[in-house]
């Protein structure tokens, strides 16, 4: 009696434990997988030979829509996406609007079409829309809205690490959001996630993707005293250089008091003689 209990709450368990296992949820779907971004800090875009389309439907080299010394905040969207990219963009729009800085004159911002099925005059509206938006009289190739042949948005989206994939069934595109910054010479330098961005963490990831050649000196030396904490997703402070510049304003204090001492201190003696 006991050896068929036993039997039978074994049998039980085992069925129990494979119900749990088609109950289980699957591993990711693979479009999903396609969809995420795979950090390629320090790679360098192709700009020579990438070619994307203007606003005007003509297509050029990735490297036309960088301006010499000015860093690029990328983000690949596409413009008749009825979510995520318009939460994208419309936050990106809220912190540069909050920046001392413009488009065009400390940076450039490139939004690309990630649907090669967009052409330029989608892309004109939707630029229209956005420099209206932003409110203030920049140049117009400070920020762009491209588009391109499959193969080449394919190819940027690769060397940036930003996956995507096309659902037939939705007819959407999944993708994640971000922003890519790159320096002017086409290296990516910070990502910064999500839809909604603080000024402080694009801010400092513009003068790392400049070498420091945008801002004042006051943004420098701020600069200096954050680094970009990958937990935290953004710049925190660093108690470290902190205490060296407040170690090294400390000793020039102290030699202008001790200058300025000693040279009085000799112009009495001067006097006394």
């Amino acid at each position: 009696m006991i050896h068929l209990v036993s039997t039978a709450l074994t049998a039980l368990l085992l069925t129990c434990s494979s119900a749990m296992e088609i109950e289980k949820p699957n591993a990711t779907p693979p479009q999903l997988k396609e969809a995420g971004i795979s950090e390629k800090l320090g790679s360098k875009v192709d700009l020579e030979t990438l070619l994307l389309r203007d606003e005007s439907g003509k297509e050029l080299p990735l490297k036309s829509f960088f301006q010499s010394g000015k860093p690029v905040i990328l983000n690949i969207v596409y413009y008749n996406c009825p979510n995520l990219c318009g939460l994208l963009l419309n936050g990106m729009l809220d912190v540069i609007k909050e920046l001392e800085w413009n488009a065009g004159h400390q940076f450039t911002i490139l939004s690309v079409s990630m649907d090669h099925r967009e052409l330029a005059d989608l892309a004109t509206k939707k630029k229209a829309s956005f420099l209206k938006a932003y409110g203030r009289n920049i140049d117009p190739q400070g920020w762009r809205f491209l588009t391109g042949r499959e193969e080449q948005i394919k190819k940027l989206a690769d060397q940036v690490g930003f996956g995507f994939h096309y659902d037939p069934r939705q007819k959407e595109f999944a993708h994640s959001a971000a922003l890519m910054l790159l320096t002017p010479e086409g290296v990516v330098s910070r990502y910064l996630y999500g839809v909604q961005f603080e000024k402080k963490n694009l801010k400092f990831a513009l003068l790392e993707a400049s070498n420091g050649k945008v801002g004042t000196i006051v943004d420098k030396v701020l600069m200096y005293c954050f680094h970009y904490d990958p937990k935290m997703g953004g710049y925190s402070l660093y108690a470290f250089r902190v205490m060296q510049i407040a170690g090294a304003l400390t000793v020039l204090v102290m030699g202008i008091f001790f200058g300025v001492f000693w040279s009085r201190q000799r112009r009495r003696n001067e006097v006394i003689l």
